[in-house]
């Protein structure tokens, strides 16, 4: 039987999805993690039951990123002159970046170790990053002689600001997950031992949350990043009345109401 590369379990409203090719580091290669990157991506999407997204990998490193043996062997989406690599890139690793961005509800990057070239834009096109302590992170391309195909040169400034991502980007050296804290790559450092729990535990706060109201702001602040103030208060305004005739606004006004009235 095959080991999917791909791994999704249900833990009420939290979903764990988890890079699953410990032998490779859990490069980003080929077609059957891509397939299933974006069959999970639509599966997730279809059910509104869904809160929340934990992702990580497994074994000891978030991600490799590419597969370097690839490269060098010139095989794979590497194959070809210039013009089919451009398709390749397209067709291939693209396809990662698209799913991820693609999901409707927030997505907890649980960095686990290394998440390195294409594995760290993969955690930094997540909503959140929670790191154990253990995780580095590096935007390695140019160590390479590449660039980011992902879109990290897209995602990294807008984390972290030009002037870090620039030092990030152009030299390709790592970082530990505390400089990650200081630069605001990450949202909080935490034991290796407590980082699933730490990353589940927020998952399941944000997925007790309206369910509507959740991938509402999620969508309003990814298309707000591109928008004029007079067209997202457009936007929002939209969104605000279809959120107040929601049945989760309602409970969630009882439910406020009911405890004031208890606090007298």
């Amino acid at each position: 039987m095959t080991t999917p590369p791909v791994l999704l379990e249900r833990r009420g409203a939290v979903a764990i999805v988890t890079l699953n090719v410990p032998q490779t580091r859990n490069a980003l290669d080929g077609e059957p993690m891509y397939a299933a990157l974006e069959e999970i991506a639509r599966s997730l999407n279809a059910d509104d039951s869904v809160g929340a997204v934990v992702l990580t990998g497994a074994g000891p490193a978030f991600s490799a990123g590419g597969n370097v043996k690839a490269m060098r062997d010139k095989a794979g989406m590497f194959g070809g002159r210039a013009a089919e690599v451009f398709a390749n890139y397209r067709r291939g690793i693209q396809r990662v970046t698209r799913a991820i961005v693609s999901l409707e509800m927030p997505v907890i990057a649980a960095v686990n170790g290394p998440a390195v070239g294409a594995g760290c834009d993969l955690a930094c096109f997540c909503d959140i990053r929670i790191a154990g302590e253990r995780a580095t992170f590096a935007e390695s391309f140019v160590a390479l002689g590449i660039i980011a195909g992902d879109g990290g040169a897209w995602i990294l400034p807008r984390l972290i600001g030009h002037q870090a991502a620039a030092v990030l980007s152009f030299t390709g050296d790592a970082i530990d997950a505390t400089t990650a804290l200081r630069l605001g790559l990450v949202w909080q450092v935490v034991a290796d031992a407590d980082l699933h729990a730490t990353a589940e535990a927020l998952a399941e706060r944000i997925a007790s949350r309206s369910s509507y109201a959740v991938r509402a702001t999620k969508r309003l602040m990814r298309i707000g990043a591109e928008l004029s103030l007079p067209a997202l208060l457009d936007v929002a305004a939209s969104f605000q009345a279809i959120a107040h005739e929601t049945p989760e606004h309602a409970r969630a006004l009882d439910a406020f109401f009911t405890a004031k009235n208890t606090r007298g």
